[in-house]
């Protein structure tokens, strides 16, 4: 189940990557001489910038073996919501190719539960807000220069914190706990457009929590037919750089 669901996540990555083919086509039939801007950033050591980003959050879950021997909730699925994250940019030259990245993120998400049982029946959503401290660490390989524009593609690990955890709260037994601490990996990419003054990073990535985030208290209702929920997130990302 999990190769299927990494496969899933990587076909997502094929309108990308087919639109950088086609840009990567066009530009070199382009027959024009094009004024480069800012040639000598390609040498700088080191840079920053700022990202603006839009993120899509859910969980993976597993249901636990309780939940097949019980018939009060009857389904329990994770929902796909929206957030934001704004974040810091460091970017470390490595060689001609490779680039070492730290991209700091604060990071607005929600990652929702749904339940429908039958006794009552009622439907209810679970709804877990997350304010994320994000730091993820990645290697960037770039492709060369075509004009002011280049194509790149990024891997990494990362660590996140939840400021808003209620691992420690107590409260009645509609409760699920998550735990503050994650970490996981990132894969994505990217284009790098060159203006005068600045360079332009449209990118979408994936990133992947690899821990169970759920605190597991078989006094909890909604809880205890979860065995893990783990954490996902695609992100769409606007980086501009100096």
């Amino acid at each position: 189940m999990q190769k299927t669901h990494i496969r899933h996540q990587l076909y997502l990555l094929r309108f990308p990557l087919v639109l950088i083919l086609a840009i990567l086509w066009n530009t070199r039939s382009a027959q024009a001489q094009t004024v480069l801007n800012m040639e000598e950033h390609d040498a700088k050591p080191y840079y920053f910038g700022i990202t603006l980003a839009a993120n899509n959050s859910y969980f993976k879950l597993l249901h636990d073996a309780v939940f097949l021997h019980q018939d009060s909730i009857m389904v329990v699925e994770p929902l796909k919501t929206f957030g934001f994250n704004l974040g810091l940019l460091g970017n470390v030259r490595l060689s001609e190719y490779f680039d070492l990245r730290l991209n700091p993120q604060l990071s607005f998400a929600s990652k929702n539960l749904y339940y429908r049982e039958n006794f009552p029946t009622r439907e209810t959503t679970k709804n877990i807000e997350s304010i994320l401290l994000q730091f993820p660490l990645q290697i960037k390989f770039k492709s060369d220069r075509i004009d002011n524009m280049r194509v790149y593609v990024i891997a990494g690990l990362k660590y996140d914190y939840d400021l808003a955890s209620n691992a420690r709260a107590r409260r009645a037994e509609d409760l699920v706990k998550i735990k503050a601490g994650d970490y996981g990996y990132e894969a994505g990419a990217g284009f790098e457009f060159y203006f005068p003054s600045f360079i332009f990073s449209p990118e979408f990535k994936i990133s992947n929590g690899l821990s169970n985030m759920q605190v597991k208290d078989k006094n909890l209702r909604y809880s205890n037919v979860i065995q893990s929920l783990k954490s996902r997130m695609i992100v769409f990302s606007i980086h501009l750089e100096g």
